[in-house]
């Protein structure tokens, strides 16, 4: 579930955590620095783009995309990491929110070249997922597309897989992306790729 003060307490060391995880290519985070650059180039496919970054942490991705120019907005609910995050983007347009209560008022009537979000949506439940993306497919322009990097799996059997080698660990307060289901929940809605990193990540390209 998801926890502000656990976060917050998090901060300082989360891209190191971060970081043994994928280096030891373990649970969760295993194809991070690859899901993140597979985002990074697609978003860098035009210039000076509006982004939007849900659950943008400590600014990992959004600060690079920062100083190669594009204009960012983003969402956070730790004040902690909003801190760090905007040391490295002072001009960029950071609000603190739980994005379990949708979407502020500040950004509904903003349009986006690009929506990211990593690592952040596996806390909403398989509902509340369709009923965010549906969210956000207003938020983009024309031609605008939603990136989600995360815990994700092409199908059930793969996730339990998965849960099965890694239940000394694994969280059952988070809730995984599944491809398959969430293709057919959205099939009449947008258009959405998955394009598997690792054996537990991978990103999820979604447009109208």
């Amino acid at each position: 579930m998801l926890n502000k003060q656990g976060f917050n307490l998090w901060a300082d060391n989360y891209d190191n955590t971060v970081q043994i995880s994928e280096e030891n290519n373990e649970y969760p985070f295993a194809g991070y620095k690859q899901i993140l650059n597979v985002i990074f180039n697609e978003v860098m496919q035009k210039n000076c783009s509006n982004v939007l970054d849900i659950g943008f942490g400590t600014g990992v991705l959004t600060s690079k995309l920062y100083e190669n120019g594009h204009q960012i907005d983003g969402l956070d609910f730790s004040p902690k990491m909003i801190t760090i995050a905007k040391a490295k983007m002072p001009e960029a347009h950071l609000i603190e929110w739980d994005i379990s209560k949708g979407l502020p008022s500040e950004i509904i009537d903003n349009r986006y070249d690009s929506i990211l979000s990593t690592y952040t949506l596996h806390h909403l439940t398989d509902e509340e997922k369709v009923s965010f993306i549906f969210k956000l497919l207003s938020l983009l322009k024309e031609e605008g597309q939603i990136f989600i990097g995360d815990i994700s799996f092409q199908n059930r059997e793969k996730l339990n897989i998965c849960r099965q080698e890694n239940l000394h660990h694994w969280d059952d307060d988070e809730f995984y992306f599944v491809f398959d289901e969430l293709k057919c929940s959205l099939a009449n809605i947008c258009n959405c790729n998955f394009y598997p990193i690792s054996h537990c990540g991978g990103v999820i390209i979604i447009s109208k």
